[in-house]
């Protein structure tokens, strides 16, 4: 369940969190389509402090563009929302959900003159895949839903309705004794995970999935940027599912799953069945980073 806070923004108004309501014939509640951002603000010692504020703002609006949903405030309106709605709930650490919603109005697939809606919420959200795996790493299921066709749902936005496939997946991996599930492209190569973007290593070098099919995951680029300041070799490229098998070590990363081990894929250990080092060292580097304690990253927070 959820732990309530006090507040939500909705269209400009704070409000109390059991009114922050809409209509039984919302659009985006019938058809699914609605943008939305899941963001992290961290306790630090200077306070909360939210992880790559403008970044998540941008592709929020960028999923919008790319749906022809006119958001009807600015970037920096949303920006400045999103941290009075932390502030006023006096949250130290939460999870933030931005929506971009159709409202009330036309039915039918077409909205016509229906209002674009936005909602800002936060609450405590500890970690999504449990303190268990991101310590000794989780077990994956290949899933037997395919990652949605770049021609059949534009894969760039981050968009509601699209998640019903990734629900499918993860009940699925679920229901078979795993943690989280792995989705391969429509040409069976890895595209991500159920919501989490995916790495291999192998002969000390990473490699991800690149942007053709998959959500450009803000903290699957801030690991790139690590990884190469750390001097790690990375490529972006496309692999399959057994290179994933015989890799060294693999990880996930998303704002939800933070940086995840991989230890099991459809019933196989990766490398040793336990994190591996260049892992361990992203991790303890990303989160050093979101406590304020890595100064070297320190524009990537917004202290509330």
């Amino acid at each position: 369940m959820i732990d309530k806070t006090e507040k939500i923004w909705m269209d400009g108004e704070l409000v109390a969190w059991d009114d922050a309501k809409v209509h039984v014939l919302t659009h985006t509640m019938h058809y699914g389509l609605g943008v939305f951002e899941g963001i992290r603000c961290y306790e630090t010692a200077e306070g909360p402090a939210i992880f790559r504020l403008k970044e998540h703002v941008d592709r929020l609006f960028k999923s919008a563009k790319i749906f022809l949903l006119d958001i009807p405030y600015t970037e920096d309106q949303i920006e400045k929302a999103i941290i009075k709605t932390v502030e006023v709930n006096g949250i130290k650490e939460c999870y933030i959900r931005p929506l971009v919603y159709i409202g009330y109005g036309a039915m039918g697939l077409y909205p016509k003159g229906n209002p674009v809606r936005v909602s800002i919420a936060v609450w405590p959200w500890g970690t999504y895949l449990g303190d268990e795996g991101l310590e000794n790493g989780i077990k994956v299921k290949t899933s037997s839903f395919i990652r949605n066709h770049v021609n059949s749902n534009m894969s760039h936005g981050k968009v509601c309705g699209y998640y019903v496939n990734s629900q499918m997946a993860k009940k699925e991996a679920l229901s078979c004794g795993c943690d989280e599930a792995l989705l391969l492209d429509t040409e069976g190569f890895v595209s991500e995970g159920s919501g989490e973007n995916i790495f291999i290593a192998r002969g000390g070098r990473l490699k991800t999935t690149p942007l053709t099919s998959i959500l450009e995951g803000i903290t699957r680029n801030s690991m790139i940027t690590i990884a190469g300041d750390e001097g790690i070799g990375i490529v972006e490229e496309r692999f399959t599912r057994d290179e994933v098998y015989v890799s060294d070590e693999a990880f996930f990363t998303g704002t939800a799953a933070e940086v995840t081990p991989i230890r099991e894929l459809d019933g196989r250990s990766l490398g040793d069945g336990k994190p591996g080092g260049i892992t361990k060292s992203l991790q303890g580097i990303f989160f050093s980073i979101v406590r304020g304690e890595n100064r070297r990253y320190k524009e990537w927070l917004t202290v509330v």
